[in-house]
């Protein structure tokens, strides 16, 4: 039998509605927020309410009485002239009847813990709730004897589609463990898709921070029994890394020394291009005049003339004509910024503007991934990877941490835009129901400082907007969600809130979110995360345990 704690208190300033209902405590019965309670209620049903505040009240009228009453301010313990009658009265929010009745909870009802099959009713966890589980960690209830772990589990329908899509995670850096809850997911999507016929998925992640992406197929040595002990018992998944990896490293004259384009070790790479598990990735000018703008997309363009100098080259007008290398779209733009050249266009293009575009792509086209010609197997063209061989099961690791803003903008738009195409037009049998993109530091595509005009925001807003019916899920992270675009925040389906601070939850994206719940977010430990996603009666509080791949203690 559950245990009792209290009695719904119906007051006249605080009366029982719909929504709320407030009961009191005893003062040592320990209980937090998120935490779940039941209240029998008419027709023989059941009301669950989940904690949002805890008060502690006593019958002294005002502090002043409290301060005579101890003494006139005798600070040593238990000295007092009276002792004060006290309790604990508790606010929570109706998540759920079990048979539909929302009138008010009565006062004077009893209120109860609840036991693991209530946890799941109260929060649209159970099986009759949740036709497609996926595990999305695991919620601990209560303390001391009472305390008990249950399982969470999100319907996949509303976390890749068809029902919902997308998923953005924010946090402070260091210690929200952004990255690694979202590989916690994505491996648990891998998990259970593996041996699905009707519905299979693709992964590509983006490595932004270190090499911390850079061994996910290889297992983290480090893990605890008690860690996959949850995996395993808790959770009901493998404690192992993933299956079926493939890393793409940015060319580099010397890709295999100390100058690497990569912070992975040299030796490391090596061993996995020996076991075929690792290639280089260049940029060839034939293939990429189409994609000149995306070198453009941290330009604020507002007078449209770097898309103008774009276009002219696409059309291969005046010098840019049968171009088909790097060095020699160079020399054709050197000579457009050359008094007296206006290119041969009816409506000229000016010279400064030529001079402009030279020096905002005149770095990133000098960098080694724009290269001549793909020379050895191990090479490849990154967007030919993905329209001819990105398969069921498969992850694909794209490695951008070290190289320039502007060429990790193209990277990345190149291999959106290459995804967008397998999915609306590649001729083949064997293309992945659903692609999950991964990128962290997502602010740097999508913010609200962005120029308006950037390409690559245009795509994130195309995917975030019509992905789910194509297939194409985006999984972002980022620091600060206040940050960002309203149309891709606002278009992901499921929401994680880290640990952040109290400057960011008090933006207006976090208006909805009860003030107790706010101040617990700016201090949720490593490991711990606040969820929202429409399946779900309520935000939960959720844990997961620490990856199983492989770790680097400096990134």
């Amino acid at each position: 039998m559950e245990k009792i704690i209290g009695k719904v208190s119906a007051t006249e300033k605080c009366p029982s509605t719909i929504d709320n209902f407030f009961f009191w405590t005893d003062k040592k019965q320990i209980l937090s927020p998120f935490d779940i309670v039941k209240v029998q209620h008419e027709g023989d049903s059941v009301t669950y309410g989940v904690i949002e505040e805890i008060s502690h009240v006593t019958d002294a009228p005002s502090h002043f009485t409290s301060y005579i009453s101890s003494d006139f301010g005798d600070i040593a313990p238990n000295i007092g002239n009276m002792n004060r009658l006290g309790m604990n009265y508790v606010k929570c929010s109706v998540t759920h009847n079990t048979k539909g009745i929302y009138t008010p909870v009565l006062n004077d009802r009893q209120v109860s813990l609840c036991n693991p099959d209530d946890i799941k009713a109260a929060l649209g966890l159970s099986d009759e709730d949740v036709k497609n589980p996926l595990v999305c960690g695991y919620l601990q209830m209560y303390k001391g004897e009472e305390a008990i772990k249950v399982k969470v589990v999100l319907d996949t329908h509303f976390l890749i589609g068809p029902d919902g899509a997308h998923m953005n995670v924010s946090g402070i850096s260091g210690l929200a463990a952004k990255t690694s809850y979202s590989m916690f997911l994505l491996r648990a999507i891998q998990q259970k898709f593996r041996s699905d016929d009707n519905e299979s998925v693709a992964f590509v992640f983006f490595n932004v921070k270190g090499r911390d992406l850079m061994a996910i197929d290889e297992a983290n040595v480090g893990l605890s029994d008690e860690d996959k002990e949850i995996y395993t018992d808790k959770l009901g998944l493998n404690p192992t890394p993933f299956e079926n990896v493939t890393y793409y490293y940015p060319y580099g004259k010397d890709q295999l020394t100390a100058r690497t384009q990569s912070y992975a070790a040299p030796s490391d790479i090596k061993i996995q291009m020996t076991k075929g598990k690792a290639k280089t990735y260049k940029f060839v000018f034939d293939k990429c005049q189409d994609k000149l703008d995306l070198l453009l997309a941290n330009e604020d363009d507002s007078s449209g003339t770097m898309e103008s100098c774009v276009n002219y080259i696409i059309n291969h007008e005046g010098d840019f004509h049968g171009i088909n290398k790097w060095s020699t779209f160079q020399e054709a733009i050197d000579k457009c910024t050359k008094t007296g050249t206006n290119g041969g266009t009816k409506n000229e293009i000016m010279i400064t503007s030529w001079r402009k575009f030279k020096r905002c792509i005149g770095k990133a086209i000098n960098n080694d991934v724009f290269a001549k010609d793909i020379l050895s197997n191990s090479e490849v063209d990154i967007c030919d990877e993905i329209s001819q061989n990105l398969k069921k099961n498969q992850v694909m690791v794209i490695d951008i941490a070290r190289l320039d803003e502007n060429t990790q903008s193209f990277v990345f738009g190149s291999v959106a835009r290459a995804i967008y195409d397998l999915k609306l037009g590649a001729e083949r049998d064997n293309i992945p129901h659903k692609v999950i993109m991964f990128v962290d530091e997502l602010n740097k595509y999508a913010s609200n400082d962005v120029p308006k005009n950037s390409p690559i925001l245009k795509q994130l807003l195309d995917i975030a907007e019509r992905g789910r019916s194509l297939g194409i899920i985006l999984f972002s992270v980022e620091q600060f969600r206040s940050a960002i675009h309203d149309r891709v925040k606002g278009n992901c389906a499921t929401a994680a809130y880290g640990r952040t601070n109290a400057i960011e939850v008090s933006k207006p994206d976090y208006r909805y979110i009860p003030k107790t719940y706010q101040n617990m977010m700016t201090r949720l430990s490593p490991g711990e995360y606040i969820i929202s996603n429409p399946a779900l009666r309520s935000l939960v509080n959720v844990r997961f345990p620490r990856p199983t791949y492989k770790q680097f203690p400096n990134g």
